[in-house]
């Protein structure tokens, strides 16, 4: 993360150093980022104020090819930034933050009813300072809570003065930030060097002898986003996921030869499957415009000499995909943790409980390896196997990847995806694959080979591959929510009553939380679902928009199966 060179010193508010004295975190909203002129400087004072607070946020607004959320952080420094590339009413409405100071610049147009927004978002004594806001704009800041004068004109400054609760979210004041994480995929190894890197202590539980065990040491893994016409939910977490994932390999050491993590940022072709569906991809790519970097549509001319042979469509092209190992990301992930993280492996099958505020890890012979105040399952599967989220709507699919020696397959600098997928050679093996199998046994099958074969002889239009091929790869159960989506929050007490009409009615177990549900997309779904949780979990701002967030909420299910079962009701007695 960097800031311009050029930016020079402000007398603005948010750069008095004693505001952000003695605070855990000091959290700046910008309405304008510009060429970053107040972030620099306002980071300029930071690094120099010796009694600053631990950790500086700085939210802004910015123009940006790709809508969303972006967060970048610096983790040496303490520094994150967060650029929102949304309108300000679109920001204000899903912005989830506490906000200690705000920059309010280049407000032309906005409605009096930005100022009862920040006045949601404000903590306590926030700052305020103004350029250029209208006289209505500043009695909608007073109405709203705010107490302003103005030493220029068109100039405001201010704190806003109104009593509010605290935030829901807020750290409940554990003297020690203690937790453990039961799982040692990406899922925990993610959620271990967030909090880690936030200060907390982590004790990781892993029934098996080593990290990445299960469904996260295949030899490769694929990273890439999901394109839709109308950027629907899944699209813009598959972006904002995909892009965090991206910055944060390149904070731990990077991906490729030299980095600490073993893959390769060399590109995904992802193949029309029909006519119809390369028109509809057409459509997306004429609709959305995006960048040439993040994803760009190329015709079948140009997609077969990518290729070096005909293909009857056209394709994506994602420049900045490609392919990682996993295993080798949870290393490098659990290495980041240094001293803070204890290691329990191999300590086999496990189940939990509460005792005086303490979630208990018990082994097979009642013995407790591990407690804390909070608790995160990031076990895939094997938490259908622990009474506190067996009840979660979760499955176990079946997925099995062949590996097929160099040099029976064609090379090619790229991953080549469709139905299926095909890496290149790493290590001497391509992988392709994966099946998704309605089936329980671990043992590598003929036929799911024969599937993932039928799969790439399509995509390749060449029949005669595979027929020889000696049965090898490897078996994984991905852990699979019905809507595809990962869980990532508090989890919901089984069986609670009561009226629920939102997230935030329902029930939870106090300081059980789960990061499940990642399918075929850990690799880049695990670095924002940490950070989601992480961030929940210290009261900062999220990561992400709040619907988004509300997206993935383990609760969404007991909400939905609420609302099916009183339409049912209601159906019965008309």
């Amino acid at each position: 993360m960097t800031s311009p060179a050029s930016a020079t010193a402000t007398s603005d508010p948010v750069t008095r150093a004693a505001h952000w004295r003695g605070r855990a975190h000091y959290v700046i909203f910008d309405s304008a980022f510009g060429d970053g002129e107040r972030f620099a400087a306002t980071l300029a004072a930071w690094h120099t104020d010796p009694d600053r607070s631990h950790s500086l946020h700085y939210i802004a607004l910015s123009e940006g090819a790709l809508p969303g959320f972006r967060r970048m952080q610096s983790p040496a420094s303490g520094v994150t930034l967060d650029l929102l590339h949304v309108s300000l009413e679109q920001a204000l409405g899903q912005l989830d933050a506490r906000i200690d100071a705000f920059e309010l610049h280049a407000m032309d147009g906005a409605g009096s009813g930005f100022a009862r927004a920040l006045a949601r978002l404000a903590e306590p004594g926030a700052l305020l300072h103004g350029e250029g806001l209208s006289l209505t704009q500043a009695h909608a800041l007073s109405g709203a809570g705010f107490a302003c004068h103005s030493p220029a004109p068109r100039r405001l400054e201010g704190s806003f003065t109104t009593r509010k609760p605290p935030s829901p979210w807020a750290r409940a004041g554990e003297p020690e930030r203690r937790t453990v994480v039961i799982g040692a995929g990406l899922a925990g190894a993610a959620a271990c060097e967030r909090l880690c890197a936030r200060g907390w202590r982590v004790t990781l539980v892993e029934r098996h002898a080593e990290a990445a065990s299960e469904a996260s040491g295949n030899l490769a893994g694929i990273f890439m986003p999901l394109l839709s016409k109308d950027d629907s939910i899944m699209a813009r977490l598959s972006r904002a996921a995909f892009l965090y994932a991206l910055d944060y390999w390149h904070s731990l050491g990077g991906l490729g030869p030299g980095g600490a993590i073993e893959g390769a940022a060399c590109g995904v072709l992802q193949l029309a499957r029909d006519a119809g569906h390369a028109e509809v991809q057409r459509a997306v790519a004429a609709s959305l415009h995006y960048p040439r970097e993040f994803a760009e549509w190329i015709e079948q001319p140009a997609a077969s000499a990518l290729l070096g042979r005909a293909t009857p469509h056209g394709a994506w092209l994602f420049r900045q995909a490609g392919w990682a190992r996993p295993g080798s990301v949870c290393q490098a992930m659990l290495a980041a943790c240094g001293e803070a993280l204890v290691r329990r492996f191999g300590v086999g099958s496990v189940t939990v409980g509460r005792h005086q505020g303490q979630w208990q890890v018990i082994d097979s012979v009642g013995a407790c390896i591990a407690q804390a105040p909070v608790l995160i399952m990031a076990n895939g599967v094997g938490a259908l196997e622990l009474a506190q989220s067996a009840a979660l709507p979760l499955a176990a699919v079946r997925g099995q990847v062949t590996h097929v020696e160099a040099g029976e397959l064609p090379s090619l600098p790229f991953v080549l995806c469709r139905e299926a997928y095909l890496t290149p050679a790493i290590g001497g093996l391509h992988s392709l694959g994966a099946s998704y199998d309605d089936d329980s046994d671990p043992a590598l099958s003929a036929a799911s080979q024969q599937e993932n074969f039928d799969k790439i002889r399509s995509l390749l239009g060449d029949g005669a591959i595979g027929h020889a091929a000696p049965l090898q790869g490897r078996v994984g159960f991905r852990c699979v929510a019905p809507d595809r989506l990962p869980l990532v929050g508090a989890l919901p007490l089984a069986d609670a009553g009561g009226r629920m009409e939102r997230l935030r009615d329902v029930p939870r177990y106090p300081g059980l939380y789960g990061l499940l549900g990642y399918a075929s997309r850990g690799l880049a779904w695990a670095p924002l679902a940490a950070e989601l949780l992480a961030a929940r979990l210290d009261g900062e701002p999220l990561p992400l928009e709040s619907d988004l967030a509300g997206a993935l909420d383990p609760a969404r299910f007991v909400l939905r199966a609420r609302r099916q079962g009183s339409r049912a009701g209601s159906s019965n007695t008309d």
